[in-house]
């Protein structure tokens, strides 16, 4: 047996090859840019032809971009008519699956100077954060089809927050709010059925947000799941009068903890867990109370408010006319709050936003991106639990 080993330059080939792709791919689209030029002109080149309608006039070079590299084209030039190819796009520059690419990097959290790298080192080409932003028109006008589409079918759950960002406003930054609804429907699957900007997440931008979804056709809304954002509670009562309301368990124990000073707060950590544990609302309730007399002993008066002021709201989970098997999804707002994290991954690339439109058409790219999955196709509930309760009620 030969002791000679065979070495494989595994880079070299992969670039030799990648250059023959490019050399053959060049030559074909030349080859192609000539044929129709002759059939513009009605002759082909050098050919005498009394039916010609157009003259040859040789060729001016252009760079052209696709998943192979760049080409150098010969586009050629005509006198007597006007040269349209179907093959190349006037004033296109690069193949419309180059630019999906680099729309998708920016959309999965690319900035656009990495981008602009990327498409240098891939394709020996720029693309200038303006011109992507000018790539970007087509995407929102997508964006805002989708934001505005019909709700055709019924929700029960609709889980509600706003997450923060910063914006140019009045010729200083400040934090405004882009509210987002996912809603649960009748097949138990997962929808972002609103995104829209709220600004100070105020009782005016909750009912503009809420009303936007009922004309697009929100109904059958059972219980909706937030925190204690300033006038939800009163705009769900007030435009949703189906519905109930649920305070995020999670978020309510974050609040009451933040009173409790830390000698005392894994005691409370644990007593609070145990009103949550309960089997039913009256049990929890009456925890609850028990918990907020030992807070008073230990004096820890300000957590004993807290907890006796919304443990009524956070425990609406625990009505009988929603299942048991259902209570651990949708007693807190976990589920929009990792939608939220995502969202905050992308726009802490980007910083501050120039004005309130490019956030919104950003974040709602983001969710897009992230949902374009399974997330929205696998059941999250089994709803027919949910049904056979309604009906046992009626």
């Amino acid at each position: 047996m030969s002791k000679e080993i065979i070495q494989f330059d595994q880079a070299m080939f992969e670039t030799r090859l990648d250059a023959m792709v490019r050399d053959k791919v060049e030559q074909i689209v030349n080859a192609m840019l000539d044929e129709e030029a002759d059939l513009i002109a009605n002759a082909a080149r050098y050919e005498r032809s009394d039916g010609r309608k157009a003259y040859r006039a040789g060729h001016y070079g252009r760079g052209f971009t696709v998943k192979a590299g760049r080409l150098a084209l010969r586009i050629p030039k005509l006198k007597g008519a006007v040269f349209e190819s179907a093959v190349i796009e006037r004033y296109r520059r690069r193949e419309q699956s180059v630019e999906e690419s680099l729309i998708d990097m920016y959309l999965a959290g690319v900035s656009t100077r990495r981008v602009d790298d990327i498409s240098q080192l891939l394709w020996g080409e720029r693309m200038p954060s303006q011109t992507l932003s000018d790539k970007l028109k087509r995407v929102y006008d997508q964006i805002d089809q989708w934001r505005n589409r019909p709700l055709d079918s019924e929700y029960p759950y609709v889980f509600m927050d706003g997450v923060w960002h910063k914006r140019s406003w009045g010729g200083g930054v400040e934090n405004v709010s882009v509210l987002v609804a996912i809603g649960v429907d009748a097949d138990g699957r997962r929808e972002v059925i609103g995104v829209a900007e709220g600004m100070k997440e105020d009782k005016a931008g909750w009912e503009q947000f809420i009303r936007s979804m009922i004309e697009r056709g929100l109904k059958g809304v059972r219980l909706v799941v937030g925190d204690r954002c300033a006038g939800l509670v009163a705009t769900v009562d007030s435009m949703l009068p189906k519905a109930r309301y649920q305070r995020c368990m999670v978020h309510f124990m974050r609040n009451v903890l933040s009173k409790v000073p830390p000698t005392h707060r894994e005691w409370a950590s644990a007593a609070l867990k145990a009103i949550f544990a309960m089997e039913s609302r009256a049990s929890a309730l009456a925890k609850a109370e028990t918990v907020a007399s030992e807070m008073e002993t230990r004096k820890l008066r300000a957590a004993a408010n807290c907890l006796r002021e919304g443990i009524g709201e956070t425990t609406t989970y625990l009505l009988d006319e929603y299942p048991a098997e259902h209570r651990r999804r949708i007693r807190t707002n976990n589920m929009i709050e990792r939608l939220n994290r995502e969202i905050r991954r992308r726009t802490r690339v980007v910083g501050s936003f120039p004005d309130g439109r490019s956030a919104l058409m950003l974040v709602c790219a983001r969710i897009r991106y992230v949902t374009a999955n399974e997330w929205s196709t696998r059941r999250y509930l089994d709803m027919s639990r949910l049904n056979d309760r309604l009906m046992e009620a009626n």
